[in-house]
């Protein structure tokens, strides 16, 4: 049905207040974060630093333009009047970047850290089967028939979010869980927001325990060279706490649905299919990969392998696999590398990396707060990318991107708009009948990034 002429200004002026909207949010967390650092170095200290930067050439004043540019469009999500999405904003700012004779062509190339695209694709072939198999909703419901009370269920849906998602990517997992939770919620007649609220958060805590927990714990393994093993083994113990402290905030901000002993009614398991021998297929192919990630086999070609495996099946068609990929995702990573590749050749020369190589980023507390504010101003994968020289330069590489996973990965519960993953779990729930609005997310998702983080820094 064409819109009335009254609809279109509606939407456009609603476009528009959602843009600075977005735009005022973003402006308040980057004053927070240039305060706070103040705080530490010292008004002065931070003045004189900026003072001293050399004023920028043509090229680099238009990359830099760019670069911002591409930035905004990625913490607002897109922009008024336009039909331009996250992937679009990058895939135009990598063309700019192209088109301004920053990067040639073989440059651009040469940018895209495919090991990363090629592991995030194989790991979502693997969660689509997966789920088309039906083994994440009979999973649903053994959790519900085990789970007698609500604070059981909370808890048994965060754990089963967090370990899922420390193997299988969290964008991939928050894709999935939102329906099954909210179906389970309302067949058991609960309110389903808090257990949804529940997803993102235990997603996001859960992901920072290994390499393919999430895509910015991917690009850091191939900047690092941390072994899969050496990752896990720093980091399993702030996920485990994290799931654990999900569970504590999201009870204690909905006290009338957890603190209780009301007890749940029996379930009777969902009429859907459940092809047996597809899910025994992907959980032996799954748990082989986790093997072989730990093994040393290099993450990337374990998961592509998997993947491949995975698409030799009589049930489903391949059509139908290709359709769970989030395409404009990687999309979105190919054009990152390469707007953060030619920002790195034209603006970050010595002189500027040495220059800001002032704000410390040796002591872990500056380095979690730099690229937690990051973080939250245009996601963790942007910020990671942003950071990427400046840790390389570092006298401990090692430590400080495993604080950097950590900090970049933890800071996206802070907000809604902190990680994709939120935004991905809000939309879902939203098209369920189910609204996460922003302060319900915040009052839960503030403190516990917090908490995560103060014991992440203790613990690295």
């Amino acid at each position: 049905m064409p819109s009335s002429p009254q609809s279109a200004p509606k939407g456009a002026r609603h476009a528009v207040l959602s843009f600075w909207l977005g735009i005022l949010a973003a402006v308040i967390v980057a004053g927070g974060a240039v305060l706070t650092t103040a705080a530490v170095l010292g008004v002065g200290e931070l003045l004189s630093l900026l003072s001293r930067l050399p004023a920028p050439t043509p090229e680099a004043a238009a990359v830099g333009g760019i670069f911002a540019a591409t930035y905004v469009v990625l913490a607002i999500g897109k922009l008024p009047y336009y039909r331009l999405d996250r992937a679009g904003g990058t895939l135009l700012g990598a063309s700019l970047m192209i088109g301004v004779g920053a990067l040639t062509l073989d440059e651009a190339y040469r940018s895209i850290d495919f090991d990363a695209i090629t592991l995030l694709l194989g790991m979502m072939i693997v969660v689509a089967n997966l789920r088309l198999s039906g083994f994440f909703r009979r999973a649903a419901d053994w959790l519900a028939d085990a789970a007698r009370r609500p604070i059981y269920l909370l808890a048994a849906i965060a754990a089963a979010t967090g370990v899922f998602s420390a193997f299988l990517v969290n964008d991939a997992i928050c894709l999935v869980m939102p329906p099954l939770v909210i179906d389970l919620a309302q067949r058991l007649k609960r309110d389903p927001a808090p257990y949804a609220l529940a997803i993102p958060l235990a997603s996001n805590v859960g992901s920072v325990a290994t390499i393919t927990g999430n895509p910015q714990n991917m690009i850091i393994a191939g900047a690092s060279g941390i072994s899969y093993g050496d990752f896990a083994q720093a980091l399993w113990p702030i996920a485990l706490a994290g799931v654990a402290l999900t569970v504590l905030f999201v009870a204690l901000a909905f006290p009338h649905e957890f603190l209780s002993r009301e007890t749940l009614p029996p379930i009777a398991p969902a009429a859907r299919p459940y092809h047996p021998a597809l899910a025994s297929k992907a959980l032996l192919v799954t748990a082989a990969m986790i093997v072989f990630f730990f093994s040393g086999v290099p993450p990337a070609k374990v998961a592509i392998v998997a993947g491949g495996l995975l698409l030799l099946t009589r049930r489903i068609g391949s059509k139908k696999i290709y359709s769970e990929i989030d395409w404009p995702l990687l999309l979105m990573f190919a054009g990152l590398f390469i707007v953060v590749g030619a920002f790195d050749k034209v603006v970050l020369t010595p002189g500027e990396l040495a220059g800001f190589g002032r704000l410390r980023f040796e002591e872990a507390p500056m380095l979690a707060l730099v690229a937690a504010a990051l973080s939250n101003i245009v996601s963790n994968v942007p910020a990671v990318l942003a950071l990427k020289p400046f840790v390389a330069e570092l006298s401990d590489p090692k430590r400080a991107w495993l604080i950097v996973a950590m900090a970049s990965t933890l800071a996206g519960n802070f907000t809604l708009v902190g990680s994709i993953a939120n935004l991905i779990v809000v939309e879902r729930a939203r098209s369920l009948g189910v609204t996460i609005g922003f302060w319900t997310y915040f009052k839960v998702g503030a403190p516990l990034t917090l908490a995560t983080i103060a014991l992440g820094l203790w613990r690295l």
